[in-house]
């Protein structure tokens, strides 16, 4: 199910204070600054979850990939961990975006990123409601197209 705005401007402020200002407090020994970050960063985040949730397309696509890159950032692909796609966040980014650096994705992955299990997964793919990729896996854009069908009924 989509995140609500709440539930996704809540959990974008929690991962910022955790891979980002609870670090920088640290290094910086607990300076006085930090505070008035917390509130920008509450702020703001109110601002990524509407444009995420509600925004325009590509507008809503550059935050998510402004989030994902300053949150985890890596010198390899973004390969989250499967619970990771059950988050608002990561729920959030399969519906606009499906997986921002892969074509495909594995069926435990399209499973946590519906919401249903491998196996459920491995039906769509059977009765071709899921497109499989001709490397193997699910082709990330039958997924999000998916999530975005089911939305559009339940809206």
């Amino acid at each position: 199910m989509a995140p609500t705005h709440e539930e996704l401007t809540e959990h974008l402020i929690r991962l910022i204070d955790i891979r980002l200002l609870d670090p920088l407090e640290i290094l910086v020994d607990g300076h006085d600054a930090i505070g008035p970050l917390r509130a920008v960063i509450r702020e703001r985040a109110r601002s990524w979850a509407t444009t995420i949730v509600s925004g325009d397309h590509r507008a809503a696509v550059a935050a998510v990939i402004r989030a994902i890159s300053t949150l985890y950032p890596g010198d390899g692909p973004f390969d989250p961990p499967i619970d990771w796609w059950r988050s608002p966040l990561g729920q959030a980014v399969a519906r606009r975006v499906g997986h921002p650096t892969a074509e495909s994705v594995s069926y435990s992955v399209a499973g946590a990123m519906l919401g249903i299990t491998r196996q459920g997964v491995h039906d769509l793919v059977s009765r071709d409601r899921l497109a499989r990729h001709p490397d193997g896996g699910v082709r990330c854009a039958s997924v999000r197209d998916r999530l975005l069908k089911e939305g559009t009924r339940r809206g």
